[in-house]
């Protein structure tokens, strides 16, 4: 403002001061934030070195615990101690098995199998079943359908019979050349 007030005047020594002056100013601040972001560098700086040194400590420290755990440690008996357990679960699991065994065969009752057999005769013989192959049945030691089983019993010595209920108790003592094609049709359907 007074740099126009002086070029009005025509004062041209006073402008010419102030001129320079204002010159000086804006150099003087600009200098001023150059001073005050190296100011700001050598803080974060300081701040990382001091981060570095925690970091430094802290290694040291961790090296100093790990080589007390490594004295302390030995690690063939890790090892041994490691096999030791396995050799001992190892028995322990074949104790376990043989402790099984024996109770199963302790509790397992000779009568469980005449019992079953007699349920499944019941079961058989209240649902009145019908000869199709969907039923599978346990005869002469061999899996077979059960329309095969009832042509095995009806063609069989009686010793056989009643494996499949109180129905193929009814069927005759001996199969004709109709009987089979009536058994093989069902079969087929």
């Amino acid at each position: 403002m007074e740099i126009k007030k002086m070029a009005k005047q025509g004062n041209k020594e006073a402008l010419q001061v102030l001129a320079k002056q204002l010159v000086q100013l804006r150099k003087q601040k600009t200098r001023s934030f150059a001073t005050s972001s190296q100011i700001s560098a050598v803080g974060s700086q300081a701040k990382a070195m001091k981060s570095n040194v925690k970091m430094a400590q802290a290694m040291g420290t961790t090296t100093k615990v790990m080589q007390g755990m490594n004295a302390a440690m030995n690690p063939q008996q890790v090892a041994k101690t490691m096999q030791e357990f396995e050799r001992q679960n190892a028995r322990m699991e074949m104790s376990e098995e043989m402790i099984n065994d024996t109770l199963d065969e302790i509790l397992e009752d000779s009568g469980d199998e005449e019992e079953q057999d007699q349920i499944v005769q019941q079961v058989l013989d209240e649902i009145g079943i019908e000869v199709s192959g969907k039923v599978r049945t346990t005869v002469g030691g061999g899996d077979r359908c059960a329309a095969c089983a009832v042509f095995q019993m009806a063609t069989a010595p009686t010793a056989h019979r009643g494996a499949l209920g109180e129905a193929s108790k009814a069927k005759p003592a001996a199969a004709t050349d109709d009987d089979i094609e009536k058994l093989l049709a069902q079969l087929k359907s």
